[in-house]
């Protein structure tokens, strides 16, 4: 019974956070337009390269099992 809870748990948060940071990401690819904001292109391989860390780190961890190494993010 408490592994059927767990399971809707993971499923209800996981859902969410997903949805969640999709639209994050897709609010971050708003910034591309250039009428609006000013940007490098060293800039955005930043952006890209802290996107891409934190997805490997993210798999790791479900690899690993949950250990953690949180960094925050500055341009």
């Amino acid at each position: 019974m408490a592994e059927t809870r767990s399971r809707e748990k993971f499923v209800e948060l996981a859902e969410k956070r997903v949805q969640r940071t999709l639209k994050d990401i897709r609010l971050i690819g708003n910034l591309s337009n250039r009428s609006n904001y000013s940007y490098t292109d060293q800039d955005v391989k930043k952006i890209y390269a802290a996107l891409k860390k934190a997805t490997e780190e993210m798999k790791a961890r479900f690899d690993a099992k949950g250990e953690t190494d949180d960094e925050l993010f500055k341009l």
